[in-house]
């Protein structure tokens, strides 16, 4: 009647003749729904948009090509090939890995899931080992002075430990799930497994206290923003899991002058127009309290703009100083560069006195047209904005007198005798 063997997801070696030994995986231990998500770094309830954006920050960093580790970056490929299906994960996160584990699947890119995230596969006969209960993410604010200089911090967190030994869950038998059966109509019954709520899915339980730590956190030279400090088996500790750890996500603060990219820094320098051509000299405190004196060389010209040369976009004046950017993680003896973008103010308005001598000492200076005014029509320049281009003349006013004209046409019919 219900296309399939009673109780089969509780399936077991012992007890009751192994009359469930059909069952899916065919082992007493609750599946595994977690391990992807720790693979993408991600808590369960993470949506399409974070699954998508963790896959391509993880797989930049792990990417073989770009010196990762292989089995790394194919155990993210496989965790973001499930995760990224609404129905795998769905399959996921009701039966773990053996949900999705078909010969379609794993099996045709030449691994099992087991074997890749667990170190054996279902038949070799060794123990996976006990599953890793949840870790915690705390989100740590750094300025961008910190992560220059580097800093340790002291961060108090609170964690649940187990008071002494855990006992098996009386209510689900250590299996973490209980089987409901309702009555759906006359004569018609059907079977719900769900969560445990004795021992919430866990099948052991074991009294807790909670109990105050204080961990030292350090930042290290060049770290970025989103990176994780990992403290290993710090979160709160489950029966029968292998402690979470606890994670100090680098949320980097916005800087008032620097603006940051990788290990390279940018600030941008508003100078005049005698300041773009004669030269200027500007001094700025660096990150680590450096007194910095940035200055053109002689001779020097800081142009207006410049082109793009694969793009042929109009882009800001960009000078740079090299090695004057941020230390290099594992490596801060290396840094990066500053990059300097430019905007020069022109004058408002120039006195006849100034623009004639600006013409005598500035080259290309303009060649007056010789004509008669009386013979041309002489017309001076007004401010304007591009975004009105197009816009001019009495565009609406035509539109009316073309939409009278067809209607006049419309409405005339030959006479005919």
């Amino acid at each position: 009647m219900f296309g399939g063997i009673p109780f089969e997801h509780f399936a077991h070696g012992g007890g009751g003749g192994g009359s469930f030994g059909g069952g899916r995986g065919g082992s007493a231990e609750p599946p595994d729904t977690t391990k992807l998500y720790e693979t993408l770094e991600l808590e369960k309830d993470a949506t399409a948009k974070d699954i998508k954006k963790a896959y391509f920050r993880l797989s930049k960093v792990h990417h073989p090509d770009k010196g990762g580790d292989a089995h790394k970056f194919k155990e993210i490929s496989a965790a973001y090939e499930i995760l990224s299906d609404p129905e795998k994960r769905k399959q996921y996160d009701e039966y773990g890995l053996e949900g999705v584990d078909d010969e379609g699947g794993a099996q045709q890119r030449g691994e099992d899931l087991f074997s890749m995230f667990f170190g054996g596969g279902r038949g070799n006969g060794r123990a996976r080992g006990p599953r890793k209960g949840p870790s915690v993410n705390h989100p740590i604010k750094v300025s961008l002075e910190d992560l220059y200089n580097g800093k340790t911090v002291k961060l108090a967190v609170n964690r649940k430990v187990i008071i002494g030994d855990a006992k098996e869950c009386e209510k689900c038998n250590g299996r973490g799930a209980i089987m409901e059966v309702r009555q759906i109509g006359p004569g018609m019954i059907t079977q719900m497994q769900r969560t445990c709520p004795s021992c919430q899915g866990q099948g052991n339980t074991a009294k807790t206290k909670s109990e105050r730590q204080v961990l030292e956190v350090h930042i290290e030279k060049g770290m970025k923003h989103e990176q994780k400090i990992t403290f290993r088996g710090m979160a709160d500790e489950t029966p029968g899991m292998e402690t979470g750890d606890v994670n100090f996500i680098i949320q980097e603060k916005e800087h008032e002058l620097f603006k940051r990219k990788g290990a390279d820094l940018l600030v941008t320098k508003d100078i005049s127009l005698n300041q773009a051509l004669t030269g200027f000299t500007w001094k700025i405190k660096h990150l680590d309290g450096r007194q910095v004196v940035i200055k053109t060389r002689p001779g020097q010209i800081i142009e207006c703009e410049t082109t793009d040369a694969e793009s042929g976009r109009t882009l800001p004046y960009i000078t740079m100083v090299k090695d004057e950017g941020m230390p290099s993680l594992g490596n801060p003896f290396v840094k990066g560069n500053l990059y300097i973008a430019f905007h020069v103010k022109f004058p408002q308005k120039l006195e006849p006195d100034v623009i004639k001598q600006l013409r005598m000492i500035l080259p290309d200076a303009d060649i007056e047209e010789e004509y008669d005014p009386e013979q041309v029509e002489e017309h001076f320049m007004d401010v304007a904005d591009l975004r009105h281009f197009g816009k001019g003349g009495a565009v609406s006013q035509q539109s009316e007198y073309d939409s009278d004209d067809e209607d006049r046409q419309g409405g005339v019919q030959c006479q005919q005798s």
